[in-house]
């Protein structure tokens, strides 16, 4: 049973749920918040404002805690409601210059200057020489994640978690969960492709402030090259960085680029437990697919005692 709670902040909290007639909460694992929206039938006692915090669960399980955004009314006395997380408020531009720092007290640092409150941010480890920028905040953290990932290899998931900003290792968001033709899924559809993101030669260019000249520095797969064409990452590499970490940016890079994207669309029966950044596993026989996916989108449904997710996942 779904549980919608308003509080508008003069110490009353309504319990909202038996007049909420369609809801949907939506997470998406990069740079967006987390959105909860839901309809209802109007009451003269209720009143619903811009600023106001939703709560809501699933038979217990905590799914959504944010801050309604906007208001809508139609001739039909219903009521639509769109609430966002707190990354919502990361949407604010500020300036930056930052030297020697994880993304991790990136976060914390945005979070702490704009009033926002975070829970468990993994220690990500890797110092970023220089981060200078002057753009939106969740662009900022976008970018430091992106760093981390580049030099680590290590995927991290940025999200609101109930009312507290997190930031996970992906790897520690496997669910215990299979989605499959005879499991919880009842429609797919499934793309392999090498026209985004997909690099077969990845060549890094460094400045060489001794000789004012280039220094240039290729790792490439010449099997994939005979057999989709060259496909070239051309990356601007920091001055500073030395021949051992080179190689290891080239080794990482590889890595992430080097295959091909696999995404799958999946739309299954409901579970509070999925979010953008879970792990999860799942069995098509027919497509020969038998392994975990990353959640990059997700959608949940609710509409009186029906409940359905709708997932975009890929291969990490």
């Amino acid at each position: 049973m779904l549980e919608v709670l308003l509080d508008n902040k003069d110490g009353t909290v309504w319990d909202i749920s038996e007049l909420v007639s369609d809801a949907s909460w939506k997470t998406s694992r990069i740079g967006k918040p987390g959105s909860f929206d839901f309809s209802l039938i109007a009451d003269d006692n209720l009143k619903i404002e811009n600023g106001d915090v939703v709560r809501s669960k699933w038979d217990g399980a905590p799914i959504f805690y944010g801050y309604v955004f906007t208001i809508g009314s139609s001739q039909e006395e219903q009521i639509s409601v769109k609430c966002y997380d707190q990354i919502r408020y990361l949407s604010s531009s500020e300036t930056y210059v930052l030297k020697n720092i994880t993304a991790a007290a990136v976060i914390k640092r945005i979070a702490d200057d704009f009033g926002l409150k975070w829970g468990h941010i993994a220690d990500t480890k890797y110092k970023i020489e220089s981060l200078i920028e002057d753009q939106k905040l969740i662009d900022t953290i976008c970018k430091a994640l992106d760093h981390t990932v580049v030099n680590t290899g290590i995927i991290y998931n940025f999200y609101d978690d109930f009312g507290a900003l997190a930031l996970r290792d992906a790897k520690e968001m496997r669910l215990d969960l299979v989605i499959g033709e005879e499991s919880l899924m009842y429609g797919y559809s499934y793309e392999k492709s090498i026209d985004n993101d997909t690099y077969n030669r990845i060549k890094l260019v460094r400045e060489n402030q001794e000789t004012g000249g280039k220094d240039i520095y290729v790792s490439q797969d010449s099997d994939n090259i005979a057999k989709w064409g060259r496909l070239q990452l051309l990356q601007k590499i920091d001055a500073n960085k030395n021949e051992a970490q080179i190689a290891q940016l080239l080794d990482t890079l590889s890595q992430l680029k080097n295959r091909e994207t696999k995404k799958l669309k999946l739309d299954a029966l409901g579970n509070p437990t999925v979010r953008a950044g879970s792990y999860i596993a799942v069995h098509i026989a027919a497509l020969g697919i038998d392994q975990y996916f990353l959640v990059d989108e997700c959608s949940h449904s609710f509409s009186g005692e029906e409940y359905t997710i709708s997932m975009e996942l890929k291969v990490i």
